[in-house]
């Protein structure tokens, strides 16, 4: 099982999640007013930090829908994953595969009016999207880190609609594992991500509840190995 954090923002937090046995880690860029946007500088700087590790590999999470700029940045900050997090259509998973090695990741928003979205996955798979992650719409309409959960049953919903593997965010914590016992035994769930949870009281990230959660989901395959 993957277990990715959102929303590093300095060597100490890469240090942070290396030690906790994380797999990949979430560098926000083009998040407008996001409390852990990072200019291209910083990215760069700390996706290095990230590659310099034994373990650990960057994701460049966005919302930004400019496929010469995403190439740009994905080129700056030798990053080869990109996690579309907003409402990109499928022309920019196209894109951003035409002629590259990028893996994009596609979020999929839970929410009352989210249908529309769901109507496209099959556009999404046939643009070449190599992940999908699940994530929950806040009530006001927030999306990303909103550490709200996703009900069981809404995730396998739209789960069982998808040919592609898919990571689960949306409340994730190291207490509501068997809330999700469906959805771990989806043949296409591969992994967690996790933010809210990921941190302490002063909302920096902290080993202590990284590897908390990890130790729980990964029961899940009672060796701790990635499945």
């Amino acid at each position: 099982m993957l277990v990715k954090i959102c929303g590093a923002t300095s060597a100490e937090d890469v240090a942070s999640l290396d030690r906790a046995g994380v797999d990949l880690v979430g560098l926000w860029h083009g998040v407008p007013g996001g409390r852990a946007d990072l200019t291209l500088r910083q990215l760069t700087l700390l996706a290095d930090a990230v590659n310099r590790t034994a373990r650990l590999r960057p994701v460049l999470v966005t919302f930004l829908a400019d496929a010469e700029a995403l190439r740009a940045a994905t080129a700056a900050a030798r990053v080869r994953r990109v996690q579309l997090h907003g409402y990109q259509p499928p022309g920019l998973v196209r894109a951003l595969k035409r002629g590259t090695d990028i893996d994009v990741v596609k979020v999929l928003h839970l929410g009352a009016d989210t249908r529309t979205e769901r109507s496209l996955i099959p556009a999404y798979e046939r643009a070449g999207t190599d992940l999908f992650l699940l994530d929950t719409v806040a009530g006001d309409g927030r999306i990303g880190s909103t550490g709200q959960p996703a009900g069981c049953g809404a995730v396998v919903e739209v789960a069982d609609r998808l040919s592609r593997p898919f990571l689960l965010a949306g409340g994730i914590s190291a207490d509501n594992r068997e809330d999700y016992r469906a959805v771990l035994d989806h043949p296409l769930f591969l992994g967690i991500d996790v933010d809210t949870a990921a941190r302490g009281v002063d909302g920096r990230l902290s080993t202590d509840r990284v590897a908390a959660v990890r130790r729980a989901w990964r029961g899940v395959d009672g060796t701790g190995a990635a499945r």
